[in-house]
């Protein structure tokens, strides 16, 4: 009887509680009358910003830490990707031509995106490439009379050059942990050394220096080192010490962690960091035997990458190239943070997943190379092409460029 009783008044006091919300009645002192719970008129959570992709999150974060030029360059790269890895491509085809339906399935091979027409990427280079319909009816894609003259200055070159890129096979394969490095590694990234399409064959040349090993366990081929030249065992770093040793101090910095007790001056602040900083350690020694996270270690793989840097042509590359050859040069996956240490030394330009990185002192203000190779003034002539959509009449050529 008691329970009924009690469920009888549970019922009353809703029935009343809802008729004083219906007529929006007001409560004790006026107040208006709720029935709701506190925790749902909590105010809503402010959404956290959203993290941006490595695909397109800058390396260098702050705009003021930006130097243009050689963020510029990154994307220049970008740009003729596309007449690069056609010119590589079709040079290595008979007769330099591919069906026109075949090229449009190398996208990768050829450089330009999947689902995209690869004729229209070809009519953007008309100096250059050109799609024709032979009498079989069918499309093709292939060199212009232009081009065929500008791959064989190209080879001009590239004989020319033989002896100092032979020289940066030699320092390279010094540098590296056993001394050898597989064939198709420095094929992939031949552009970098600027090798030639066909360094292999020309290996056996330079059988007092290198030779060709097969690999036991996958039957992979290996270059390797024949001949230790202790004059060669020279970094770039370690001569400009010698003519210029203020400024080799003051690219690189190696702080020295210590507590704030100390209560040093910024003088004696400067003076503690060139101590902890120098001596270096050369890239030619066996510097990848200290332990992972000492500081002989990290000025050791410092100096690799910096050396590694002065063989390559324009004295930088990207994290593609730098992975690639990590197990030869004993590099960490921390190499990434460890260049961004060194901001004097190092540029590191584009995003996080995509850098690229510069040799500061080799580039003057105006982000041009203060060196150039016989070949990079070739690239330049070759871009400058890619650029143009018609020549003169009296021989000189167009300023008409491509905007994409």
């Amino acid at each position: 009887m008691a329970w009924r009783l009690l469920q009888g008044g549970e019922r009353k006091l809703r029935s009343a509680v809802a008729a004083v919300a219906v007529a929006g009645g007001g409560g004790v002192g006026g107040a208006a009358f709720t029935t709701a719970l506190p925790h749902l008129n909590a105010r809503k959570r402010k959404k956290r910003k959203k993290k941006e992709s490595p695909r397109t999150a800058l390396v260098q974060k702050e705009a003021f830490l930006r130097i243009p030029h050689f963020e510029e360059i990154v994307q220049r790269d970008a740009l003729f990707r596309f007449i690069s890895r056609s010119k590589d491509f079709l040079s290595r085809q008979p007769e330099h031509v591919l069906l026109l339906d075949d090229a449009g399935k190398l996208h990768r091979e050829l450089g330009f995106p999947r689902g995209r027409k690869v004729s229209r990427f070809a009519a953007r280079h008309p100096l250059l490439l050109q799609v024709y319909r032979h009498s079989d009816g069918k499309s093709w894609i292939g060199f212009t009379d232009l081009m065929e003259e500008l791959l064989e200055e190209e080879a001009v070159v590239m004989d020319s050059t033989e002896p100092s890129r032979v020289l940066a096979v030699r320092k390279l394969l010094m540098m590296s942990k056993e001394r050898r490095i597989p064939l198709s590694k420095l094929h992939h990234c031949r552009h970098l050394f600027g090798l030639p399409e066909d360094f292999r064959d020309r290996v056996p040349k330079y059988s007092d220096y290198f030779r060709v090993v097969i690999d036991p366990a996958d039957g992979q081929r290996i270059l390797e080192l024949v001949d230790w030249d202790p004059k060669l065992a020279v970094s770039a770093l370690e001569k400009d010490f010698v003519s210029d040793e203020d400024r080799v101090r003051r690219t690189f910095q190696f702080p020295l962690r210590h507590g704030k007790a100390l209560g040093l001056s910024e003088e004696d602040e400067r003076r503690m960091v060139m101590a902890n900083t120098l001596p270096l350690v050369s890239p030619y020694s066996d510097g990848w035997r200290h332990d992972l996270w000492t500081l002989e270690a990290e000025k050791y793989r410092v100096g690799v990458i910096h050396e590694f840097l002065t063989l390559t042509l324009e004295k930088r590359a990207s994290i593609h190239h730098i992975v690639e050859f990590k197990e030869e040069l004993s590099l960490t996956k921390h190499t990434y943070q460890m260049l961004l240490k060194q901001p004097r030394a190092f540029y590191l330009a584009g995003t996080e997943m995509n850098w690229a990185v510069f040799l500061r002192d080799w580039y003057s203000e105006d982000g041009t190379l203060m060196e150039k190779d016989p070949l990079v003034l070739f690239n330049e002539k070759l871009h400058q092409y890619a650029l143009m959509t018609k020549m003169e009449t009296n021989g000189k050529s167009s300023e008409d460029i491509v905007c994409s």
